[in-house]
């Protein structure tokens, strides 16, 4: 996108242009700990919408959304709270208030799906996401030994594989290294490539324009390092 000319478009209605830092593509875990969180609701209110979504007006699943979202910001935070004997949470942040959703009113059951009674519907509901999605986030809570230990750091030429789901089988899409993208703390987690192309005229010249696409690190299998282009790895000179 040209932010340039977004921003000149909206400063004549009196708004604001943001340059937004776009995620890599096929690395929404590079967000942080939200898209994680968004990742859990979704999965959870799709399945509940799934089989129940026909009962629902708008605004039964507006209310359905806002009691995921209390459920959501209940999560706790941390322990190190020495001014009350709960967890902090999210809510407390966002409300500065102690006591901020109250227990649910009653108990519900699989009947209650059939009631006339709307809200019970809604009560029933709230409590089928709320047992969905407490399993995903206390499995998203203990420590993964993925990504936890640094890795060789891809670099300018290396010849790398690039994971495709889309691809018939027997086809392998290789890609070129052209430039790395490093953190703060030096590590790659970006780079972009120039995928390979088999496609040649009689020539030998290229028949389509070169793709260049940004991609995650964990969607790349190294191949050939950039030092090892000229020989195998362990071949002696």
């Amino acid at each position: 996108m040209d932010d340039e000319k977004i921003s000149k478009c909206l400063l004549e209605d009196q708004c604001d242009w943001i340059n937004a830092k776009m995620n890599v593509p096929q690395a929404t875990h590079m967000v942080g700990v939200w898209e994680r969180q968004i990742r859990t609701v979704r999965s959870a209110l799709s399945a509940l919408l799934h089989h129940h979504g026909a009962q629902l007006d708008d605004e039964l699943l507006q209310t359905l959304v806002v009691e995921a979202e209390a459920i959501l910001n209940c999560r706790p935070l941390t322990t190190d709270n020495d001014f009350s004997l709960e967890p902090l949470t999210p809510n407390h942040l966002l409300t500065s208030k102690t006591n901020v959703v109250l227990p649910p009113p009653g108990v519900f059951q699989r009947a209650d799906l059939y009631s006339r009674k709307r809200w019970r519907r809604i009560q029933h509901l709230a409590n089928e996401f709320w047992d969905r999605w407490r399993k995903e986030f206390l499995q998203s809570l203990q420590t993964r030994e993925k990504w936890l230990r640094p890795q060789k750091n891809l670099k300018v030429g290396d010849i790398v594989i690039v994971k495709n789901d889309e691809l018939p089988r027997n086809r392998w899409q290789l890609a070129c290294v052209r430039e790395v993208y490093s953190d703060e703390d030096g590590l790659v987690r970006k780079v972009k490539i120039e995928v390979g192309d088999r496609s040649r005229d009689n020539n030998g010249k290229r028949v389509h324009a070169v793709t260049v696409l940004e991609r995650p690190v964990h969607q790349l299998v190294l191949l050939v390092a950039q030092d090892e282009d000229r020989g195998f790895p362990n071949e002696e000179p």
